[in-house]
């Protein structure tokens, strides 16, 4: 990383980053401390994990301004492994999950990235904001009024602050001024504090308790795997997401390295596997975090105020960081995507839904991608397989029928395009121009193959012309007909 770099992702924007790591810090907490109660740990394994996995992820991701940290699409991964063989296996999954996400790095899988449409983003998105809104409810039901009062007031401080000033991030004078008001007026609030116990020292470097054996790897293996491409998947998922909100690039496969160095330092010092996580992120960017050192400072000082400002840190109340996650919700759903519904193409449309119907339906934000991501594919196989021509002339004199074949030959497409051709007409042979024509797979070429077959078995001979380089190589090298009997090929030009 060369001077200039350095100082543009770290130190470009001081006063912003650092501001905007104390609010993530202080937001990361409850999530962190919630987490590790979905997964079944001990408290300081989430917020060991928060802190690391931020800390590390400022030096080694691919995105600058990104939050990673313990997540709750990862825990409920992790619960089973919990209850079965104990904590002691998550760190040891979370390692191999880790040394599984540096391969996915080195490997370039990054680039995958570029098989998600926009309609999957835009319905993961949306169903995260949905999640996000829905995970505040419990703090919500059957509270005392002023809990409601508080929540207002601290939506209201949000909203409203930045119209003054934009000096200070208004979700950070939210939490000090409802945490004030809390303990000057004695209220009885749920507070940071009931969520669990803190830990009561610094994270210290050990190897998990679990036997080098290869029924060890055997019952880590499957759960390592389903860390591994979950965490990656949201993590670039959120990378795009902040990609376009920054309008700045990202290196996808050093961030699939970067968390795998997260992951693994976490394993080692007694943390939960991660990733990326959107709703902190968006607390960064809305509060005018931007590098790598909003991130480092969000991880350092969580582990600040866990150890060493627990008693100060355990008064804030639950409220204030509700009206902050609440912000974030309505900060993260993509409004414009419920007019575009009536304007954008139905299938597009469709996708969006499907996405956010399964993700919030299952809680698997993996599961809502991949169905999301299988009707893009189908929608746009439909697509190209209706471009496919096949237009025909007749040559009286020389007894010969002329088609010329326009478009894309693939499995989707093969079935219509034999079926343009008329194998019982009384010509003496006939011609393809494929020069528009391209044959994309194995199946293509069976289609020819049967195409040639059926005109040969009616003693047409057949002469085809114009394939383009690909095409041309893939038939010499996996069709079945005989080229020597019956059929011309004549070289594209």
């Amino acid at each position: 990383m060369n001077t200039h770099t350095l100082r543009e992702e770290w130190f470009s924007n001081i006063r912003g980053d650092v501001l905007a790591g104390i609010v993530v810090a202080l937001a990361l907490i409850p999530e962190a401390l919630a987490f590790s109660i979905i997964a079944g740990v001990d408290p300081k394994v989430g917020l060991y994990a928060a802190s690391v996995i931020a800390i590390v992820s400022a030096f080694a991701g691919g995105r600058p301004g990104m939050i990673s940290a313990a997540t709750g699409a990862v825990a409920l991964l992790l619960s089973s492994l919990v209850k079965a063989h104990g904590v002691e296996y998550v760190l040891a999954a979370g390692i191999l999950a880790g040394v599984l996400q540096i391969g996915a790095g080195v490997l370039k899988l990054g680039a995958l990235m570029r098989f998600v449409s926009r309609s999957v983003i835009t319905g993961f998105v949306n169903a995260l904001a949905i999640l996000i809104f829905l995970a505040q409810l419990p703090q919500l039901q059957d509270a005392p009024w002023y809990v409601y009062a508080m929540v207002a007031g601290g939506l209201a401080i949000i909203y409203l602050l930045p119209r003054v000033t934009k000096a200070i991030p208004s979700p950070l004078v939210c939490i000090i001024v409802m945490t004030a008001i809390a303990m000057a007026l004695h209220l009885q609030l749920r507070t940071v504090g009931d969520m669990g116990a803190f830990p009561d020292r610094l994270p210290f470097f050990a190897l998990p308790k679990v036997p080098f054996s290869f029924d060890t790897l055997r019952i880590i293996f499957p759960y390592s795997v389903a860390i591994a491409l979950v965490g990656l998947l949201e993590s670039l998922m959120t990378a795009a997401i902040v990609d376009d909100y920054t309008d700045t690039p990202s290196d996808k496969n050093r961030e699939c390295r970067g968390q795998g160095c997260a992951n693994i330092a976490a394993g080692f010092l007694g943390g939960m596997p991660g990733c990326a996580m959107i709703g902190q992120t968006v607390i960064n960017m809305k509060s005018g975090g931007r590098g790598r050192l909003s991130t480092f400072i969000a991880g350092a000082l969580l582990l600040v105020l866990v150890v060493f400002l627990g008693p100060w840190v355990r008064q804030i109340p639950m409220a204030a960081l509700v009206a902050v996650m609440i912000m974030v919700s309505i900060s993260t759903f993509n409004w414009r995507s419920i007019a575009n519904l009536r304007t954008h193409p139905k299938s597009s449309s469709a996708v969006m839904l499907a996405t956010v119907v399964v993700v919030v339906a299952t809680g698997n934000l993996a599961m809502g991608v991949f169905v999301g991501v299988l009707l893009s594919a189908l929608f746009f196989t439909s697509k190209v397989r209706q471009v496919l021509v096949v237009e025909s002339t007749l040559d009286q004199a020389a007894s010969e029928r002329r088609y010329v074949v326009r478009g894309q030959v693939f499995f989707a497409s093969s079935e219509a395009f034999v079926g343009e051709f008329d194998f019982r007409e009384p010509v003496s042979s006939v011609r393809l121009d494929l020069s528009h024509a391209h044959f994309w797979d194995i199946t293509a070429i069976d289609a020819l193959d049967r195409i040639v077959h059926k005109f040969r078995r009616n003693g047409i001979a057949v002469n085809i012309a114009g394939l383009n380089r690909a095409s041309a190589t893939m038939i010499e090298k996996y069709a079945t007909h005989d080229k020597a009997t019956g059929t011309h090929y004549e070289p594209s030009h």
